[in-house]
């Protein structure tokens, strides 16, 4: 399975989120990549929306290998096994999460300004990203959100890997994604024909405006793969 781009990745996966009947949904996006995902869920939902920002722990020599993830409050999750086959000396470990905290700091500063998070006590929180390839990044942003007291937790993504879906599914209640991919070679970006880069200015074009605005009519339903606990409607 392949995406035209984000807007297309997103427009599918909120069809599919939709039918899943969640009650007060609010989605949390992890920026950059899944702000026009969680737009796109927003707008099909009619709910509030923001972003939540969570950082890889980067290897020094391979700024694209993370060994895990640091959320805004200092919630860190790691792979152990990967850390411990790199033998990092801890106090290499703690200065590259003092870095990476920094970096969700700022972040969080460029794109929220303080304001606080929508509600989330009691609500069905869907946590929305591009694509999940090891799913540490997104595990620390469930393990942040969780704190809140949510009704339920969701993960909805465009494309995950079998290892980030093996990952995240105890840890939620829910998982959506529209294709899952046990490719050795797991990219993100190899799912869409269009994936640039996204900038801090589009981040907040995109916050301000509230949601992206919907497809035209013809976007392709499809089903979603749907994991995980029971987040159910009140009757």
């Amino acid at each position: 399975m392949r995406f035209l781009d984000r807007g297309d990745a997103g427009q599918r996966l909120a069809e599919t989120v939709a039918q899943e009947g969640l009650p007060h949904p609010v989605v949390l996006a992890i920026p950059r990549g899944g702000v026009p995902i969680g737009a796109c869920i927003a707008g099909e939902l009619c709910c509030p929306w923001d972003v939540v920002v969570v950082r890889k722990l980067a290897f020094p020599w391979n700024p694209e290998l993370g060994f895990g993830a640091v959320a805004l409050d200092g919630t860190t999750v790691h792979d152990r096994k990967l850390l411990g086959r790199a033998r990092l000396a801890l106090e290499e470990v703690d200065q590259i999460k003092r870095e990476a905290l920094w970096e969700v700091e700022r972040r969080d500063r460029t794109y929220r300004g303080g304001r606080p998070f929508p509600p989330t006590g009691g609500c069905s929180v869907i946590l929305t990203d591009d694509g999940l390839a090891s799913g540490y990044t997104m595990l620390a942003a469930v393990e942040f959100v969780r704190k809140s007291r949510p009704g339920c937790v969701v993960v909805a993504t465009p494309v995950a890997s079998g290892s980030a879906v093996g990952l995240l599914r105890p840890a939620v209640d829910r998982l959506v994604t529209l294709h899952v991919s046990d490719a050795w070679r797991f990219a993100v970006a190899g799912f869409y024909h269009t994936f640039p880069q996204l900038t801090d200015e589009e981040v907040l074009t995109s916050l301000e405006a509230g949601q992206a605005p919907a497809s035209e009519a013809g976007a392709r339903a499809v089903e979603g793969l749907v994991v995980g606990g029971d987040c159910s409607q009140e009757g």
